[in-house]
């Protein structure tokens, strides 16, 4: 509190308000006000003017924020077998970003919780909170949750939407929710699917280098 009231990290210098933050329990009624954390600075000549202009304007702001896109990975690849099983996954991290509104300081945390798969052949699969994993060497071919088998030959992208929610503080408070989500695609992973022929020969080799299939 003295320090708040004598404008200490004030960006004018000028004598912060404290702000005291507590939560109730929907359930009860009248509410039951319990405290939660505090005081917080927040500078300004209506502080809660501020907070609820913050509040209002944070959405805009987390859409603007420069979220990192998801990575995709994919086993094999850069080529794969049609019919086979190709395993895929996406390497997508939470950020935060420290900005300035209205005076006050206010950090953004991205936490990526879904993701929306499109494998490029016309199959697509999501939004789904399952973002794979790669697969050991051995175990590539394997199924598993994210992975996809090509029906046909040819030259194609997997694309991926990566979907955020977002959280806000006001001055180091607590974490208040962001509506909406940011929906971050990811740049296209090219792959090209072959297809393999199994032939049997009844020549040796060895005794016949120049039979068939030798």
């Amino acid at each position: 509190m003295p320090a708040c009231a004598s404008g200490a990290n004030s960006p004018d210098g000028k004598p912060g308000t404290a702000i005291y933050w507590y939560y109730s329990d929907p359930a009860f009624s009248p509410p039951v006000w319990t405290f939660l954390s505090g005081p917080e600075c927040v500078f300004g000549e209506k502080p809660r003017d501020v907070l609820a202009e913050i509040a209002g304007q944070i959405a805009h702001e987390f859409q603007r924020t420069p979220i990192a896109a998801a990575k995709i990975g994919s086993q094999p690849g850069p080529h794969t077998l049609r019919g086979k099983e190709t395993n895929v996954w996406a390497d997508a991290a939470t950020q935060t970003f420290n900005l300035t509104m209205i005076g006050q300081k206010v950090t953004i945390t991205a936490t990526p919780v879904a993701y929306t798969w499109d494998y490029g052949d016309g199959t697509s699969w999501g939004p789904t909170p399952i973002h794979g994993a790669p697969l050991h060497e051995d175990r590539i071919g394997e199924q598993t949750q994210t992975s996809h088998v090509y029906v046909a030959t040819g030259r194609l992208a997997i694309n991926l939407t990566t979907h955020f929610n977002g959280t806000y503080t006001v001055n180091g408070g607590p974490e208040l929710p962001i509506s909406g989500q940011g929906n971050i695609p990811s740049p296209a992973l090219p792959l090209t699917v072959w297809r393999a022929e199994t032939h049997l020969y009844a020549d040796n080799c060895f005794q016949n280098p120049r039979g068939v299939g030798c």
